[in-house]
Formats: C-alpha cells, sequence, structure tokens
C-alpha cells in the first residue's frame, strides 16, 4: 500500500492537489492511504517550505505546484 502525504494549510492549491492526487491514484488502480498533513512543523520534517506538496512514501514527489494529472500519474508509479 502506498501511503500519500498531501502538505498543506487547507488552501484551494492544496484542496485541488488532493483531488487530482486522488484521481490519479484511482486511474492506476493503486491501494494507497491519503493523508492530509496541516501541521506546518511537519512539513519541516520533509523539507518542504513551499506548499501545496505530495509525498509519497516518504519521499517528496512536488512542492508548490500543482502537476497535470499525467505528471501525477508518473509520480505515483
Amino acid at each position: 500500500m502506498k501511503l500519500i502525504q498531501i502538505l498543506g494549510t487547507g488552501c484551494a492549491k492544496c484542496n485541488q492537489l488532493t483531488d487530482a492526487a486522488k484521481a490519479a491514484a484511482n486511474e492506476l488502480g493503486l491501494d494507497y492511504k491519503l493523508e492530509k498533513v496541516t501541521d506546518m512543523m511537519r512539513f519541516a520534517d520533509f523539507g518542504v517550505m513551499l506548499t501545496p506538496a505530495m509525498v509519497v512514501d516518504g519521499e517528496v514527489k512536488v512542492a508548490g505546484k500543482v502537476p497535470s494529472l499525467e505528471a501525477l500519474k508518473t509520480m505515483l508509479q
């Protein structure tokens, strides 16, 4: 099971990334758990300074933007 974490404060772009990550994971048929991380102190644990960010299995895949659905699918594979 993949752990997908969305780091963000709940802004519109954070919600867009959450929805897009879910859509990408579902299209790929992945077995995953999605967690929203809103605690800014935890962002620093990942070295993330810009939100929204997506972390997959502990590895930061993107920060500071919402990639396309196709780009997200590539990141999740």
